[in-house]
């Protein structure tokens, strides 16, 4: 395995219950080492930037209106195998077919306010922290 880079959002909905404590503290207990944290009010033109790759898509207007509504919490974190491992802690999109003991399960309402959002792979785990966090922010 390899040491890998891996952005994770904590989403409003997660900031606004007060829940993003035990979620970082879920990811630490995970063996994730933080390189960069910092706590955000997201434009609606950078969102949109952000996941352009779903601008097509049906849930997109009603994704970035999600994102830009409060504050959240964007990690860059890293371990071995960390985009799959972060996978696996989160859990399905849907918080409702997540896993017991996951962190949607335990902290997402539904498939759109599911607390957090993890890249979901090697490359766009790199691409996702840069867009985030410049070079020298990484610790």
């Amino acid at each position: 395995m390899t040491t890998q880079r891996t952005l994770c959002i904590i989403k409003p909905d997660a900031v606004e219950r007060r829940q993003q404590g035990a979620i970082l503290q879920r990811l630490l207990d995970e063996g994730f080492r933080v390189l960069a944290m910092r706590q955000a009010l997201i434009s609606r033109p950078q969102i949109e930037g952000f996941y352009a790759v779903h601008r097509e898509r049906p849930f997109f207007n009603e994704l970035c209106t999600f994102m830009t509504r409060g504050p959240v919490i964007l990690l860059a974190l890293e371990r071995e195998d960390a985009v799959q491992h972060l996978r696996n802690v989160i859990g399905a999109t849907d918080p409702a077919k997540a896993a017991a003991g996951t962190v949607r399960k335990l902290y997402g309402s539904n498939v759109g306010e599911n607390a957090v959002h993890g890249s979901d792979s090697d490359e766009n785990g790199r691409i996702e922290c840069g867009y985030y966090f410049s070079g020298m922010d990484l610790v």
